[in-house]
């Protein structure tokens, strides 16, 4: 585990130093570090289902998608996270272990994790320039969520449900919920 010594913040050298020598995944907040827990299998399958169909619509493209291994750096706040997915099309994102500029990032959500995802990651994502889409998925329902950058900078949020199509412009990819939910079996209510 990555501790600063006498709760010292660490410096983003020592980070990235000791993350990459760490068999757990910890994300970085301004010196600060933070366990990743583990995921679902829902999680899992569902991560999986997006990073597939990712994968196959870029290939060919300069875009490149990344799973939850790949670290997000943004800059101007001193901050890594490990969003679930992340998709770049910049070719000069040439980092090995970390990616400054997506296009679209991904998270799916956990009971443990939800409430970070919706505010603090959503809220300083959104200062990455070339960001254009955060996604949330919910794994105990089909039900996504996307914030999208509009054309004159301010984000929007759509709410999917059920069969609705979901338009990632980002990358001109269209995907059904059976697309993203295939093999999750959810509980029945009532």
């Amino acid at each position: 585990m990555i501790a600063a010594a006498d709760n010292h913040p660490l410096t983003k050298q020592a980070y990235l130093a000791l993350e990459h020598s760490s068999p757990e995944r910890h994300e970085y907040v301004a010196g600060q570090v933070y366990a990743m827990a583990g995921g679902s299998e829902e999680h899992d399958l569902i991560a999986g289902n997006f990073y597939t169909r990712l994968r196959a619509h870029l290939r060919g493209t300069d875009c490149r998608v990344f799973s939850g291994n790949m670290k997000i750096h943004i800059a101007a706040l001193d901050i890594f996270y490990y969003p679930d997915l992340s998709v770049t099309c910049d070719p000069t994102d040439a980092e090995r272990y970390f990616k400054e500029r997506p296009k679209l990032l991904v998270q799916v959500l956990s009971p443990g994790t939800e409430r970070i995802d919706r505010s603090e990651k959503l809220i300083n994502s959104r200062q990455i320039e070339s960001l254009q889409e955060y996604v949330l998925v919910s794994q105990i329902a089909a039900v996504v969520e996307v914030y999208r950058r509009e054309a004159n900078g301010s984000w929007g949020r759509e709410v999917l449900k059920d069969n609705s199509p979901l338009r990632l412009e980002s990358v001109g990819l269209i995907m059904t919920m059976a697309d993203i939910y295939e093999d999750i079996v959810f509980p029945r209510s009532g």
